[in-house]
This record gives structure tokens, C-alpha cells and sequence, in this order.
């Protein structure tokens, strides 16, 4: 992998700062694009120099590392490593979905294993943006749904494909959902709620393991707790308050986030 990983520093100490910057300097394919004192400044660092990874301290004057993450839109969210002298924010930390958790004074062997991890991240994420833009340069020139163009890809890739129906199991019996007449899912709490032709079939399962069953050239995700088959959405509608709707063809309305407007808006 050549990917270099464009990285910010965030600490209100200069020489944490410092000595950072120069252990980096010692780690191939991590090249330091910017530093910031204090939370208002990473923000503006993060807008301008749009890093691939910041190494952000927890506990800053004014606005923590916790709160820098809480002011960033999910599909503006740089990878973060939290660098801290104080062991209490694991948890948290791991709950924003950090790569790592580094205490402070650092480890060589721990900060090499954490930047190890984001350059694969990296990695992953352009390949899968390399992908996505293979398709919509497919679509453009053949004019063909996006259903058809990555079905041919398919074909030829010899890449997963996908079930027709989905099995939904209800004690002793089993319910098969042909998957075209899926209009959308929401999870409540352990459970996915599948929406189709009606009714509302209730599954045990994840919406990790659920997403991994579900062709994603016809079903994305469109919030947090929502995943909608765009075959079935006939409007998108924009609110006042800045809200996204999606009106499907069966008379329903599932809320977009703002956050995974981006990722879908080509789909329409």
C-alpha cells in the first residue's frame, strides 16, 4: 500500500506537539499537514486540510477532544487516534468509533500498531470510492440502471452475489421475503424491523449482519437505523429545518439523515 496518510496533531501542550510530530517523522507514509492547540482551531484545520487521520487530545481548555468529534458530520469524519495522559475515556472513545486509544507517554510499538491500522482503513476506504466512481463512470457511458451496470460488473468479477428472497425465522416457522418487495428496515433495539408489501416482519439480527444479505446497488443506508430499497423511493423531499425525506412508492416516509445524503444523492 502507497497510500500516504495526511495526518493533524491536536494538543494545547507545544511539546506533546513536538515530540509527536517528530516520532511521525520516523514512520513511513505519514506526512504531519497541519497542527492545532486547542478544538476551534483543529475544526478549522480539519475544513482546510481535510486529513485522513488526527491524533487528538482528550482533555483541552475550552472544547474537548470528545467534543471536536461531536462537531463533525459523519461523512466529514476524518479517522481519529485519541492521545491522552488519562484512562478513563476508553469506552467513550471507542464508542465515536476511534481506531485507537493511546495513553500518554507513548508507546513506540503502540502508536506504529495504531497507524498501522489507519493506513489499512485508508487503504479500504479508496478502494471502495475507486469502485463506486468505476460505476458511475459505467452508468454514465451506457446509460443503464445501476442495478443492471453492477450486475454486469458482477459477472465478470465473479463478485458475491446476492439472495432473492430473505428468510425470517419466527420460532418453529420461516418466512421467505422476496427482496424486491422489500420497501425498507429499521432497527428497535436488537431487532430489524423489515417493511414489505404491508406487513412488518420482525428479525433477530444486527444491522451489520443484516446489510452484508442485502444487495447494496439496490438497498443503502439513509440513517443511522435505516437501510431503504431505492427501487421503492419515488421522491426525496427537503424540510425547513434542513431534514431529508424519502417518500416511497407505497405511500410511506423514512427520514435521511444529512450525513448519508452524499453517499445516495447519485442513486436518484
Amino acid at each position: 500500500m502507497t497510500d500516504v496518510l495526511r495526518t493533524l496533531i491536536v494538543d494545547d501542550e507545544p511539546l506533546a506537539r513536538r515530540g509527536l510530530k517528530l516520532r511521525l517523522a520516523q514512520i513511513e507514509g505519514v506526512e504531519v499537514v497541519a497542527e492545532a492547540s486547542n478544538g476551534r482551531e483543529a475544526l478549522q484545520l480539519m475544513v482546510e486540510y481535510q486529513p485522513d487521520l488526527v491524533l487528538l487530545d482528550i482533555q483541552m481548555p475550552g472544547m474537548s477532544g470528545f467534543d471536536v468529534v461531536a462537531k463533525l458530520q459523519q461523512d466529514q469524519m476524518p479517522m481519529v487516534i485519541f492521545v491522552t495522559a488519562f484512562d478513563q475515556y476508553a469506552i467513550e472513545a471507542f464508542k465515536v468509533q476511534a481506531i485507537d486509544y493511546l495513553l500518554k507517554p507513548i508507546e513506540d510499538e503502540l502508536l506504529a500498531k495504531a497507524i498501522a491500522r489507519a493506513k489499512q482503513r485508508l487503504h479500504e476506504r479508496k478502494e471502495i470510492k475507486d469502485k463506486q466512481s468505476l460505476l458511475e463512470l459505467v452508468i454514465g457511458i451506457t446509460g443503464k440502471s445501476v442495478t443492471s451496470v453492477t450486475q454486469l460488473l458482477r459477472d465478470h468479477a465473479g463478485v458475491k452475489s446476492y439472495p432473492d428472497k430473505l428468510a425470517i425465522k419466527d420460532g418453529s416457522e420461516t418466512t421467505l421475503v422476496a427482496m424486491q418487495d422489500i420497501d425498507w428496515v429499521d432497527a428497535a433495539g436488537d431487532y430489524m424491523c423489515v417493511h414489505a408489501l404491508g406487513e412488518t416482519h420482525v428479525m433477530r439480527i444486527t444491522m451489520k449482519e443484516l446489510e452484508a444479505q442485502l444487495d447494496p446497488a439496490t438497498f443503502q443506508r439513509v440513517h443511522r437505523s435505516t437501510i431503504v430499497n431505492l427501487a421503492r423511493v419515488v421522491k426525496v423531499c427537503s424540510h425547513m429545518n434542513g431534514e431529508f425525506y424519502l417518500a416511497l412508492i407505497n405511500g410511506s416516509s423514512v427520514k435521511m439523515s444529512r450525513s448519508y445524503k452524499d453517499k445516495v444523492k447519485h442513486f436518484f
